[in-house]
């Protein structure tokens, strides 16, 4: 029988693991930049034994700061993006930068051999709104989306209760929160004698894999090339149980990549960008210091596809629609009331009729 969750969790001693990365974010700045240097000379030499080559994955200020860091101890990476995502003011340090811009996935190829590419409207469309956060959009989709092979986890989303490959833990983080079963899980009612809501409109994580994921991924295969990635244990989320288990270089069966900042905040981070004056994008506004030295960007804090949800839920306003609003009023209004259409009904809608569900203001 195949180990379940808990006794993996053993073997690899993730416990300990966890508990040891988590006293190197305590350290101070400098101690963290040094770390920092050391991790990504060890993933470049170990790429060169490897007969791999490497780059960086760039986005918002994070990548571009990694960028840049790299480029300062000398660590020539090609920078790759899929820049049409990113707010005009990324887009043009990206540029300025000679960040390679690639294009998102295919979506099919005609008979002419033409390909055609996915766009944000119709991932949102055929697919749904990224809302919440990535982990509880999957969930949302799984929801959904039931079949025999996910019956399992449908129910410990539900529930908590893991079953056998989960070590049969009956208050498991698998489960959604009360407040989002509460609004979102009405799929599994019939099932699981709930009577929860089902949202008017699809949610998914899938717009990061078709637009973001996939396009990078098939450049890296293309160029025999592993990334480098701006991500931080402190953001959250399930990336930060990973790197923390992980650690900031990675190289595994599927998976391998080097996460210098791993350790980081965000006061690191930033006060890293100060140090190898980094172009802020306009977006951002300017990185400034508080009277208790706390540093901060005068404007968004963090940036993303200008169709993205994520987190929206637990800004602060002006949010990032807010901001769009403001910038850029007819895109925002594109979003907001015309990107989608009912399927039933014909009428236009958008994000507007996200956020009005989930209790944000716009």
């Amino acid at each position: 029988m195949s180990e379940n969750i808990l006794q993996r969790m053993e073997r690899i001693d993730a416990k300990q693991k966890i508990s040891s990365f988590m006293v190197k974010e305590k350290q101070p700045y400098d101690f963290k930049v040094k770390y920092a240097t050391i991790r990504a000379n060890e993933f470049a030499e170990e790429c060169y034994k490897r007969g791999l080559n490497y780059h960086v994955s760039v986005g918002g200020l994070d990548s571009i700061t990694l960028f840049l860091f790299l480029k300062r101890i000398h660590i020539d990476a090609p920078g790759i993006s899929v820049s049409f995502l990113e707010d005009p003011s990324i887009q043009k340090i990206h540029k300025e930068l000679g960040i390679e811009r690639l294009k998102s996935s295919v979506r099919y190829t005609d008979d002419n051999g033409m390909e055609h590419r996915w766009s944000k409207t119709q991932i949102l469309q055929e697919f749904g709104f990224p809302v919440l956060s990535k982990e509880i959009a999957g969930k949302i989709e799984t929801l959904a989306n039931p079949t025999d092979k996910n019956k399992t986890v449908r129910h410990a989303i539900i529930t908590g209760e893991t079953g056998e490959y989960g070590g049969f833990q009956k208050n498991s983080r698998t489960k959604m929160s009360q407040k989002w079963l509460e609004k979102f899980g009405g799929y599994a009612n019939e099932i699981e004698g709930t009577s929860y809501q089902v949202p008017p409109f699809k949610v998914s994580s899938k717009c990061c894999y078709y637009l973001k994921e996939k396009p990078c991924d098939d450049w890296a295969k293309e160029n025999n090339s592993v990334p480098y990635l701006g991500l931080m244990a402190s953001e959250g989320g399930r990336r930060a149980k990973s790197l923390r288990i992980n650690g900031c270089n990675y190289f595994g069966k599927s998976t391998t990549r080097s996460c210098p900042f791993a350790i980081f905040n965000r006061q690191d981070l930033l006060q890293l960008a100060l140090d190898l004056e980094v172009p802020v994008p306009e977006i951002y506004g300017t990185i400034e210091r508080k009277e208790d030295g706390t540093l901060y960007t005068t404007k968004a804090q963090r940036t993303g596809c200008s169709m993205c949800g994520f987190g929206i839920h637990l800004e602060k306003r002006p949010h990032r629609f807010d901001l769009l609003k403001e910038q850029h009023p007819k895109e925002w209004y594109f979003w907001m009331y015309e990107c989608c259409v009912d399927e039933e009904t014909g009428e236009k809608y958008g994000w507007a009729k996200v956020l009005d569900y989930i209790g944000v203001g716009y």
